[in-house]
């Protein structure tokens, strides 16, 4: 395996730090598949239930103290709002998987860990915004910030179909609106 050097400069500080880019590409890909099975998984089997609605979590398991209590509340019973959690999660989750628009996945699958963060929020700001499990973090942050870096690595080129159609239609490589939601 070839090793390579990356340099940057973060926060204004140099760093430096040696890779294997086959290694990477690998790990890359495992983190894809994987987020996309987790999201999937999580997606369909909600699909798969007739009786399946969030209106029963967004009314009653909001956890106490929640900031946004009236807001997820709201929700509760809206049909739009189950179409969405249920086919977001299939779709976004699938669309990883195979690696399909991931930028555009990642982006929307970040987005709804966002909002199932927000909605397991246990305080508000003068309580440090406490968890179940912690202060601040918790899995579906650390999810969201995992669904940011494969948009920003363009994890579809690896091994995906982004990657496929960008070698085999360069105009879609070279079309720029195209280049913000696959890669």
């Amino acid at each position: 395996m070839t090793t390579y050097k990356l340099e940057s400069n973060l926060f204004g500080r140099k760093v430096e730090a040696a890779y294997s880019a086959t290694a990477i590409g690998y790990a890359i890909v495992a983190l894809r598949v994987v987020m996309g099975w987790v999201l999937f998984q999580g997606g369909i089997v909600k699909v798969l239930d007739p009786e399946w609605t969030a209106a029963g979590y967004l009314q009653f398991a909001i956890p106490e103290g929640n900031p946004f209590t009236t807001l997820f509340a709201s929700m509760a019973g809206n049909p739009a709002i189950d179409f969405l959690v249920m086919w977001g999660l299939t779709l976004t989750g699938l669309g990883l998987l195979i690696g399909a628009f991931t930028r555009w996945n990642a982006f929307w699958g970040a987005f709804m860990m966002l909002m199932f963060w927000a909605a397991s929020l246990t305080g508000g700001l003068a309580q440090l915004l406490p968890l179940e499990h912690g202060w601040v973090v918790d899995d579906h942050l650390i999810y969201a910030v995992l669904l940011f870096a494969l948009g920003a690595l363009g994890a579809g080129r690896m091994l995906g179909i982004d990657g496929w159609l960008e070698n085999r239609f360069p105009m879609i490589r070279e079309n720029r609106f195209l280049n913000l939601i696959m890669g």
